[in-house]
């Protein structure tokens, strides 16, 4: 028989997993001598010496050869892992396992945290190291909720997440109270197991408490560790050498951004060049000269990849000491800007671009409904008037690209100084936001263009065409108006914007408005040219926004390699280069996926939080009646939305009366067998708000009482035509996405 550290030693070294067949095998054991290896085996279980099935045995406080990861960091691009199930009888903290993650071809998606992995591991002299095997779906370990305790006394948690549809049992609840807000885990593997409070949040419906929501929900990195805290406070002294950097501090820059900007990373000006063209500059936030590659700095905005914007708050990319103070271009104060030098003709054209690193001093940062007011005033100085003339021309070219034109509406939440929702309003949309958007483009194209020119690394934002399927859905959906859309043309942005142009009824024309929408890709982040479908762009990068987005911070860092503009950091303690890293150079791909995996979590947080705000906002008054949009139809009722307002709510199709209806799923149409009342997607009626859920963000309606007819978008009754044997509306069905504008797109 062998010895207890002979079988430890032969399952430590196994390239494969080692059970109780593998041990015998080795050792040349048989018959009787299996039956005492097995009590042995039992043996070194009882003593704490391994741990495992009987088929796959490992040491114990190690890992087995073959198991689930769960990642729970990204360190440099670099994820690390822990054990998916980790209950050791001692209680020692799980091993922290790298993954290296595979090359080529058989590489998989970029990991990210929270993400689930079968995987080999291996223990070396610098620790365990895994090698994926496959990624499996995510388990969410962490759920959020409000205690419930009923009239026995038993703890239950209440989920925010409106997809989880049980409420477990809480077995042990960590100091909370009744009706308090918690992050709680799983304390077994079944559900009726229960789970336990891990962190006490408080009262779930003060203010703040419905963006917190969201970034515990969301996973989002919150609070800065001290190390990077301390650093940036170091970046935060570097010294701006006047001789290094082009004098700009002369030329009355302005920052031109929304009133309740939390930073101001971007500033223009413009002046005519006396041939019918203008002279621009687009002034950047210098992040690249603060944030040097292989900080603790960048290692941190390199796992945010982006701040998050609510209602009540902000999550930045930098430390505030950064993104809100030193590299925000405040008026009167010499700031460091990477500034792009433009020169547009009389037709708009931009004929040539500079960079350069600079110093610059801001004249004014101006809201943009009071820039729109000097300019209709006529009010406006001289640069404010030279800025306007100069979008004209951008304009002018903008309208012979013909990008698509989708103006959808963006919801606003106004708090009042105690964070409480004073108002829920559409944001305005002024020719001072396309003035901004305008030259943002332009600055952006310029820093594509010129990066290719070098031969250098770009982080394009990237937005392919329509696939065929999604064309063919609008298509379909087009003809439920008597619309065509031929799918053997050339499919061009101009194309939908033509499409828009011919429909006159303004109801009308925003259901086809959401449905294009609806049918456009997501755009993303990659280092391979695929042009940018919406702008009807070739090459498109963004430079325009370090501050809240990694991926200009990479086009900064390509821009100082490219041109010769490196300024060494003199500290010690800080990197000196302020270009791309080498291991950025070599793997653009995989630092691209992960920047558009955050900026998806950022833009779902975002939505949920203003959804929460909603429900907030309505919840005092349920019982109201709203005109609403029916925005999805389903067997078991259909979705609508409040006019103006937004906020979807669910009406049950039992709600709907005594009679009972028939779902036509290619259609998207609910319709009585009795009276011929049908429900389509587009249909206006009149609903009652029967519950409103502010953690949740959940509406419920229900019919008005005394009748329910839908009715058109004008307010008259919606007749109804037949098409086979179904009632539908003449309102086609709209897409059910909503859009959140941008100031930069």
């Amino acid at each position: 028989m062998p010895t207890r550290k002979q079988i430890l030693d032969f399952i430590k070294d196994s390239p494969t997993p080692a059970g109780k067949r593998e041990i015998a095998r080795a050792f040349g054991l048989k018959g009787q001598e299996k039956i005492q290896l097995k009590a042995l085996l039992r043996d070194m279980a009882d003593e704490g010496l391994i741990d495992g099935r009987r088929t796959a045995y490992h040491e114990m406080g190690g890992l087995p050869k073959v198991t689930v990861l769960r990642v729970v960091d990204i360190d440099d691009g670099e994820a690390i892992a822990v054990p998916d199930t980790w209950s050791p009888e001692d209680a020692t903290p799980p091993p922290r396992v790298r993954m290296v993650e595979r090359k080529g071809k058989a590489a998989m998606p970029a990991l990210k945290k929270g993400d689930r992995v079968l995987a080999r591991t291996e223990e070396t002299r610098t620790g365990w190291i895994a090698h994926p095997m496959k990624k499996l779906a995510t388990r969410t370990d962490q759920v959020l909720g409000v205690v419930e305790v009923d009239a026995s006394g038993k703890a239950w948690l209440a989920p925010t997440d409106r997809r989880i549809r049980h409420s477990p049992p809480i077995a042990d609840l960590g100091g909370a109270e009744k009706g308090q807000l918690v992050l709680a885990e799983p304390v077994g593997r079944s559900d009726r197991a229960g789970v336990k409070v891990t962190e006490v949040l408080g009262d779930p419906l003060a203010p703040r408490s419905f963006s917190l929501i969201a970034i515990h929900k969301h996973g989002i990195p919150f609070g800065f560790p001290d190390e990077v805290i301390d650093e940036a406070k170091d970046a935060a002294k570097l010294p701006l050498s006047e001789d290094k950097r082009e004098d700009l501090r002369a030329v009355p820059i302005v920052a031109i951004d929304p009133a309740d900007a939390r930073d101001h990373d971007d500033a223009i000006w413009a002046e005519p060049d006396g041939q019918g063209g203008f002279r621009a500059i687009v002034a950047i936030a210098d992040v690249s000269f603060y944030v040097r590659p292989g900080s603790q700095i960048d290692r941190e905005a390199r796992k945010r990849g982006n701040s998050v914007y609510f209602p009540d708050r902000v999550v930045p990319m930098l430390p505030e000491v950064l993104s809100a103070d030193v590299c925000s271009l405040r008026q009167d104060e010499d700031r460091a800007a990477m500034v792009c030098h433009l020169a547009v003709d009389s037709e708009g054209q931009v004929t040539s671009w500079r960079f350069t690193r600079a110093l610059v001093r801001i004249a004014g940062n101006i809201a943009y409904e009071d820039a729109q007011a000097q300019i209709d005033s006529g009010e406006a100085d001289e640069h404010l008037k030279n800025l306007w003339a100069c979008w004209k021309a951008l304009a002018a070219a903008r309208h012979r690209r013909d990008p698509l034109e989708l103006d959808m509406p963006e919801r606003r939440v106004v708090l009042d100084e105690k964070g409480r929702i004073a108002q829920i309003a559409v944001r305005e949309r002024l020719d001072a936001h396309r003035v901004v958007e305008d030259f943002m483009i332009a600055a952006n194209v310029a820093a594509a263009k010129a990066l290719e020119s070098k031969a250098a690394p770009v982080v394009y934002r990237l937005h392919e065409p329509p696939s065929r399927e999604k064309l063919v859905t609008l298509k379909d959906y087009l003809a439920t108006f008597g619309r065509k859309l031929a799918l053997g043309q050339v499919i061009t942005p101009g194309l939908f914007n033509r499409m828009l142009k011919d429909v006159s009824d303004e109801g009308e024309r925003l259901l086809i408005m959401e449905a294009v929408l609806r049918s456009q890709t997501q755009a993303y982040y990659g280092p391979r040219n695929e042009g940018h479908f919406g702008l009807a762009l070739g090459s498109y990068a963004h430079f325009t926004s370090p501050i809240r987005r990694y991926s200009d911070l990479l086009v900064h860092r390509a821009l100082v390699d490219a041109f010769g503009l490196e300024q060494p950091a003199p500290r010690g303690s800080l990197p000196a280069h302020s270009g791309l890293s080498d291991r950025d150079r070599e793997d653009l791909g995989k630092i691209s996926e992960a920047i558009s995996d955050t900026e998806r979590r950022a833009m779902a947080a975002e939505r949920e939080t203003i959804d929460r705000y909603v429900a907030a906002w309505l919840s005092a008054r349920v019982g109201e009646v709203f005109d609403t949009r029916i925005t999805g139809v389903q067997k078991f009722g259909f979705f609508a939305t409040i006019v103006g307002l937004g906020g979807d709510g669910l009406v049950p199709v039992s709600t709907l009366g005594s009679e009972r209806f028939d779902y036509d799923e290619k259609a998207q149409v609910l319709e009585g067998q009795q009276s011929g009342t049908a429900y389509a997607i587009g249909q206006r009626l009149r609903l009652r708000l029967a519950e409103a859920n502010p953690l949740t963000g959940a509406l419920k309606f229900e019919l008005e009482e005394g009748g329910s007819a839908p009715v058109e978008p004008r307010g008259r009754p919606m007749p109804l035509k037949k098409r086979g044997k179904h009632m539908v509306g003449q309102r086609g069905r709209p897409s059910n996405i909503r859009h959140q504008g941008r100031k930069k797109r």
